[in-house]
C-alpha cells in the first residue's frame, strides 16, 4: 500500500519581487541580519517557526509517539472482517486515518525540528524513531489493498449506497480496483514495506554528507579576501561581479565534490536500484512507469515533455546569447548563468519589505487568499533566516489539522524573496486542500506540487510588468523571470532526463559509476546549453554537479517541476486575464486537493497536459518574453544605459 507523505520539499529558483512605487536603480542595500553561524537556540524567537503549535515539548511527542504505538497494537483486532458490513469498513478507514494522521504529525514534528539544526542529536533521535515505528505501522497495514480487491467494486458500491460515511473513501477505492495486478499478497506485501526501514538512507546520506560533513576549500578572490567556500556562500559567490571570482568559485565548489564522487555514486546507485527493486516487486514494466502510475499518468507525458523541451531550445538559447551581450563577454561560459544581466538594478528587502511586497501582489487571488498569507507571517508558520547547523534550502510541508511550516534562508536577495512567495504557494495549496477535503483525499500528489508555487511567481512577474515604467528595471525583471523558467523548466528537464538515463542504467542491471554519471551528466549539459553551437561553454567541472542535486533521491520528482511551470503559466494568464469565474475555478483546482487523479484535477482547471497545447503555450511565452528583453536591450542601448557594471 502506498502512503503519500505531506511534506512537500522543494528546491528552486524563483524570480524576484519589489514595491515598484520606492524602488529605483540607485537603491540602496537594506540591513540583513546573519544567524549563519549563530546557534540555533540563539536565534530570536521571532524568526523561528512555531513548532509548538505541533507539540509543545519533546516529552510531548513521546507521550503521543506511545499512544501511536498503541494504536498499532490495535490493528490485528481492527482487521478482523473489517471488509464484513459497511458499517466495520467505514470504522477501519477511520482508524487508519486517525493513525496515519498521528504518523504524519509525529514525522513533521521530527523532521522540521531535524532540518533546523541537523547537528542535535536529540532530534536525530526522534526522527529515527519515528520512521522505525512508522515502518512498522505501513507493514502492519498492508493487508488492506489485498482485503479491499477481495471485496471487489460491486460490494463496495453498495456500502456506499448503505453508509454514507464511506464517500470519502470512494476515489481510495477505485484507485486500488485499477491497481489491481499491481498488489501483492499480504505476507509479501509485508515484507516489501519493510524496505522502509532504510528508505531513505541513500538521501539522508547524501544531504548531510552536502550540508554537514563535506570538507569546505578556502579560496581566495581577486580582492585579497579569503573565504571558506561552503553552499550558503557558493551560491553568492557564483554570483560575483567579477567573472574570474565567480569562475573560480564554481570550478573549486565542484572539483571538491569530485573527491567524494564514489561515495556519491553508490549512494545514487543505491537509490536507483531500491526503485528497480520496488518497480520488479509490483510488477511495473519500468521504474518510470511505476511512479507514475499511482497518478495515473502515462509515461508518455514524461516522454512528451522531455521531446517539447528539447525542439524548443531556441529561445532559451537566444536569451544566453542576450546575456553574452548585456555582460559585455566575448565569450559566455557556464560561470556566466548566475551572473544577473541587470546587476545595477542591486537591491536587498528586508524581511518586513518582502512580507508587504507579497502581501499586495497577491491581491488578484482575493481577501480569503491574502488573509491566510497575512496569518502566515503573523503566527509564524516560517522559519526565516540560516542558522549554523540548518539544511540548506527551502521547502513547505504540511501537517494537517494544525498548520503548514515554511523553511527558509533568508538572506534579503531578490532570490529569496521570491523563494519566499514560492513557498507560500506550496503552504496555502496545502492549508486550502486541508481545510477543504477530509484527511482521506486531502493529500494532492507530487504532479500538482509545483503549479500553486509558481502560478505566484507568474502572477508578481505579470503584477510588476504592468506597474513598472522604467526599462532598466523591467528588463530586470525579465531576466530574473527568465532565470526562473531556466530553473523550474529547463534545468529541471535536463535532470529528468538524467534520472532517465539513470533508471535505465540500473534497469539494464548496471552499475552507476562516477565516470558514467560524470560523462552523461557533463553530455547533457552541453546539449541543453548548447556548448558545440556556441552558446555556452560548459567546463568539464561541471561534471560533478549531479551530486549535490538532492531531488535524485525524490524518484521521478524533477520533471513535476517543469510540467508545473508550464501548467502555472497557462492558469495564471486564465486568472489575470479573465474575471471572478476564472479566480474561483483555479481556487477550487487548490481546495481539490487529492480528491482526484492529478491530470483530471487541471482538466477542470482549465489545463489538458495529456495534449501539446499547453506546451505551445509555455515555449510561445518563453519566446515573446525573450523578444521583449531583446527590444528593451536595444532601447537602453540606443540611450546608451549599461545595465551591468560587472568586470569581465
Amino acid at each position: 500500500m502506498k502512503i503519500k507523505m505531506k511534506t512537500l520539499i522543494c528546491i528552486v529558483l524563483a524570480i524576484f519581487f519589489v514595491i515598484p512605487l520606492t524602488l529605483n536603480a540607485q537603491t540602496s542595500r537594506a540591513k540583513i541580519p546573519d544567524y549563519s553561524t549563530t546557534d540555533r537556540k540563539d536565534i530570536p524567537v521571532e524568526y523561528t517557526w512555531k513548532i509548538e503549535d505541533i507539540y509543545s515539548t519533546p516529552g510531548e511527542w513521546q507521550k503521543d509517539k506511545e499512544q501511536f504505538m498503541q494504536m498499532i497494537d490495535r490493528i490485528d483486532e481492527m482487521a478482523v472482517d473489517w471488509t464484513a458490513s459497511a458499517q466495520k469498513t467505514l470504522a477501519m478507514m477511520q482508524f487508519r486515518d486517525e493513525l496515519l494522521k498521528k504518523n504524519f504529525r509525529l514525522f513533521s514534528y521530527a523532521s522540521h525540528q531535524n532540518n533546523a539544526d541537523l547537528g542535535n542529536p536529540t532530534f536525530q533521535a526522534l526522527k529515527g524513531e519515528i520512521q522505525a515505528v512508522g515502518v512498522k505501522a505501513r507493514t502492519k497495514l498492508a493487508f488492506i489493498d489485498a482485503d479491499i480487491l477481495k471485496l471487489g467494486p460491486e460490494t463496495f458500491g453498495g456500502y456506499v449506497k448503505a453508509e454514507p460515511g464511506l464517500k470519502p473513501y470512494v476515489f481510495k477505492f477505485e484507485d486500488v480496483f485499477k491497481q489491481a495486478k499491481h498488489v501483492l499478497p499480504p505476507d509479501q506485501q509485508q515484507i516489501a514495506s519493510m524496505t522502509g526501514l532504510f528508505a531513505g538512507t541513500a538521501g539522508t546520506a547524501s544531504g548531510i554528507l552536502n550540508n554537514v560533513e563535506l570538507p569546505t576549500p578556502e579560496i581566495t578572490f581577486s580582492d585579497g579576501n579569503k573565504v571558506v567556500l561552503n553552499y550558503a556562500n557558493y551560491a553568492k559567490y557564483r554570483e560575483s561581479k567579477n567573472r574570474a571570482d565567480r569562475e573560480l568559485a564554481m570550478q573549486t565548489y565542484w572539483e571538491n565534490h569530485k573527491k567524494f564522487a564514489n561515495t556519491f555514486a553508490v549512494l545514487l546507485d543505491g537509490e536507483m536500484k531500491q526503485h528497480l527493486f520496488n518497480a520488479r516487486v509490483h510488477k511495473y514494466r519500468d521504474c518510470l512507469e511505476a511512479a507514475l502510475y499511482d497518478d495515473n499518468i502515462d509515461s508518455a507525458v514524461f516522454h512528451n515533455l522531455i521531446k517539447y523541451t528539447r525542439e524548443n531550445l531556441e529561445p532559451f538559447h537566444r536569451y544566453w546569447a542576450l546575456k553574452k551581450e548585456l555582460l559585455g563577454l566575448d565569450k559566455f561560459k557556464y560561470a556566466d548563468v548566475y551572473a544577473s544581466s541587470v546587476e545595477s538594478v542591486d537591491k536587498q528587502y528586508t524581511y518586513d519589505e518582502a512580507k508587504a511586497i507579497i502581501l499586495k501582489a497577491f491581491q488578484p487571488l482575493g481577501k480569503e487568499y491574502t488573509e491566510i498569507v497575512r496569518q502566515a507571517f503573523d503566527s509564524r508558520w516560517i522559519d526565516v533566516y540560516p542558522n549554523k547547523g540548518k539544511q540548506q534550502g527551502a521547502y513547505s510541508g504540511g501537517v494537517y489539522g494544525v498548520h503548514p511550516y515554511i523553511k527558509m534562508n533568508y538572506d534579503g536577495s531578490y532570490y529569496n524573496v521570491s523563494t519566499l512567495a514560492h513557498e507560500l504557494g506550496h503552504a496555502m495549496h496545502t492549508y486550502l486542500a486541508g481545510k477543504t477535503q477530509p484527511f482521506a483525499t486531502s493529500g494532492y500528489t507530487t504532479f500538482v506540487a509545483e503549479i500553486a508555487s509558481t502560478f505566484n511567481e507568474n502572477l508578481l512577474m505579470q503584477y510588476l510588468l504592468k506597474y513598472e515604467k522604467d526599462d532598466l528595471f523591467k528588463l530586470f525583471i525579465l531576466d530574473n523571470f527568465i532565470q526562473q523558467i531556466k530553473g523550474s523548466l529547463y534545468r529541471q528537464v535536463q535532470f529528468a532526463e538524467f534520472e532517465l538515463a539513470m533508471h535505465r542504467e540500473v534497469e539494464a542491471d548496471r552499475t552507476l559509476t562516477p565516470q558514467w554519471l560524470d560523462q552523461k551528466y557533463l553530455e547533457l549539459a552541453r546539449f541543453y546549453y548548447g556548448h558545440d553551437k556556441g552558446v555556452v561553454e560548459v567546463g568539464d567541472y561541471i561534471r560533478d554537479e549531479w551530486a549535490s542535486v538532492p531531488h535524485f533521491y525524490r524518484n521521478y520528482y524533477v520533471y513535476t517541476y517543469s510540467t508545473g511551470m508550464i501548467a502555472s503559466m497557462a492558469l495564471s494568464d486564465m486568472v489575470l486575464n479573465g474575471k471572478q469565474p476564472e479566480r474561483e475555478k483555479y481556487l477550487a483546482f487548490l481546495k481539490a486537493g487529492g480528491s482526484g487523479y492529478p491530470l483530471d484535477t487541471l482538466k477542470l482547471a482549465g489545463v489538458d497536459m495529456n495534449t501539446p497545447v499547453p506546451y505551445q503555450a509555455a515555449f510561445k511565452r518563453i519566446d515573446e518574453l525573450v523578444s521583449e528583453m531583446e527590444k528593451i536591450a536595444a532601447r537602453l542601448k540606443k540611450k546608451n544605459t549599461k545595465p551591468t557594471n560587472y568586470t569581465n
